[in-house]
């Protein structure tokens, strides 16, 4: 598996559990979730190589998205 071929897949892993938590916790459509998490910050960081963030667990990034979604601003990270 090529590093871009691992990136992907740790991506889309990481946006399918991340769609599937917020169908759980917040009893969302599939439709919905999608929506949420494509057009959320937390995203365009998951997808840039230099953040590291799809290294993380889905656990972790889903924090992220959803201090995201309840306040509309990221977590502020130090």
């Amino acid at each position: 598996m090529t590093q871009q071929e691992r990136f992907n897949h740790l991506v889309n892993f990481t946006i399918d559990e991340l769609t599937t938590y917020l169908i759980e916790d917040y009893h969302l459509d599939t439709a919905e979730a999608l929506n949420i998490v494509y057009s959320s910050k937390t995203l365009e960081l998951l997808q840039n190589k230099r953040t590291g963030l799809y290294d993380q667990s889905p656990g972790y990034v889903y924090h992220l998205l959803k201090h995201e979604y309840k306040t509309g601003q990221l977590p502020q990270v130090n």
